[in-house]
């Protein structure tokens, strides 16, 4: 993840270089990098359709929130009921992408890359819903 946005803080007052991860649950979640990367890949995407531009935007920053959700949830059910909501708006996001490409206001390396991400995050997410 990018360190500019969760840099890492000294874990000792007498070590000025060691470091440690955030301590936000989300961010040991390996789901919630790839869901970045997905949203960071739909923005390089440059969508041209305007409406098309904003559901991907829309369901891929809702796959990041929902993966933060379920990871700062408790109980099974709770965690499961966030993460398939994630799965869904990661795949609601590459469909957008992709039917972007298809009519000829997105790039098909773009979409090829968003639809890579997104399978990933899928792939990562089907076991945290059982």
């Amino acid at each position: 993840m990018n360190d500019t946005l969760f840099p890492r803080v000294s874990s000792s007052s007498t070590s000025s270089t060691s470091s440690v991860s955030p301590a936000l649950p989300h961010h040991r979640l390996l789901a919630y990098g790839v869901a970045v990367e997905l949203l960071l890949a739909i923005r390089r995407a440059s969508v041209r359709d305007a409406k098309l531009r904003d559901e991907a935007l829309r369901s891929a920053k809702s796959a990041c929130l929902n993966c933060a959700e379920g990871a700062g949830r408790v109980t099974r059910g709770d965690k499961a009921r966030a993460f398939a909501v994630a799965r869904a708006e990661a795949t609601e996001a590459a469909a957008a992408v992709e039917i972007a490409a298809l009519c000829g206001d997105a790039s098909t390396g773009s979409a090829a890359e968003v639809s890579r991400l997104a399978s990933r995050l899928v792939a990562m997410l089907t076991p945290l819903v059982r």
